[in-house]
């Protein structure tokens, strides 16, 4: 298996997912999260002369490291959008419906995760900041020290999946009237107080940092608009692969394939041929899931799920 490490980040399930991509040496390539560029390096090492791959990515750190891959490789560029823009994006390039496969690897990157300056990390103490574009939008601190308790609880619940959600809430709120928040290990060390039943091997405030994180940089709003913008650009027999790491994600992409493999919904009676269901995508194989050797040298990718289906 190939394990490409760049800037201190391991591309998970690199080798399927480029298998699902069914790269075509002279074919048109989208990285949907570019992140340090494992996956696009790779892609890249499948292509011919005529091959091109357009990046996108909203972390600046990743901009800079795509933009020295771009200066030293023609047929690559990256572009500092999210991935749920590529559909204007490319329509403005030309390229709309061109598209001979999308990648996705959802999440967070591991240099993110291991820088403190980020303020993704509950292990390292760092600014209380989790924003995937430092320099756009509300950060988790100008967040959680303004926000109602309910809707604290909330965004708990519902993107971190935590359910002590109401008591950290109630926590957070009463520590933050005496002294507002602005460090990761600060709000960490409140989480992890107000959670009465930890999970084993996994730290307490773990799924509050998820939800909180997930909400500040719109990550499932981003999903859903990139899974519709991804169908969008492909041309028909491109290939969509999506990597997810946590059950949130997964589960707004097997719905949304299992649906555009499906068609419509339509009432069970109604007098219809299967061939007039409209149905854009075939889904290809099944959920692929890491190795126990990949795990093992990655710890970070147990949780990971690959999903991929072809337009039609």
């Amino acid at each position: 298996m190939i394990m490409e490490t760049l800037y201190g980040h391991v591309s998970v399930l690199l080798d399927e997912a480029l298998d699902g991509l069914a790269v075509r040496p002279g074919g048109l390539y989208v990285d949907g999260t570019f992140g340090r560029g494992g996956h696009s390096r790779a892609v890249l090492a499948r292509l011919s002369e005529e091959g091109r791959l357009i990046g996108f990515d909203k972390d600046p750190e990743a901009i800079r490291v795509g933009e020295q891959l771009a200066a030293e490789d023609g047929r690559f560029v990256v572009i500092q959008r999210s991935f749920a823009d590529m559909a204007e994006e490319l329509r403005q390039r030309g390229l709309h419906g061109q598209v001979d496969g999308v990648l996705l690897d959802l999440g967070v990157s591991s240099p993110q995760l291991d820088d403190a300056e980020r303020g993704f990390s509950f292990m390292q103490d760092g600014p209380l900041d989790m924003r995937m574009d430092p320099t756009s939008g509300q950060s988790a601190a100008e967040w959680i020290n303004s926000a109602a308790e309910e809707d604290i609880a909330t965004v708990l619940k519902e993107y971190g999946e935590e359910r002590f959600s109401k008591r950290m809430a109630r926590a957070v709120v009463t520590r933050r009237a005496q002294q507002p928040f602005s460090r990761t290990g600060d709000l960490a060390e409140v989480l992890k107080e107000a959670n009465p039943a930890w999970e084993k091997h996994k730290h307490p405030a773990t799924r509050a940092f998820q939800g909180i994180r997930i909400f500040i940089n719109r990550e499932l709003d981003d999903l859903a608009d990139g899974l519709k913008a991804a169908l969008d650009v492909l041309a028909p027999g491109g290939r969509l692969a999506v990597i997810s790491f946590h059950s949130l994600e997964d589960r707004m992409v097997k719905l949304f394939m299992r649906r555009e493999a499906k068609g419509a919904p339509l009432p069970r009676d109604l007098p219809i041929r299967d061939a007039d269901i409209q149905v854009s995508i075939n889904l290809v194989g099944k959920a692929i899931k890491p190795s126990a050797a990949e795990v093992a040298g990655n710890p970070r990718a147990r949780s990971a799920v690959l999903r991929i289906a072809e337009k039609r």
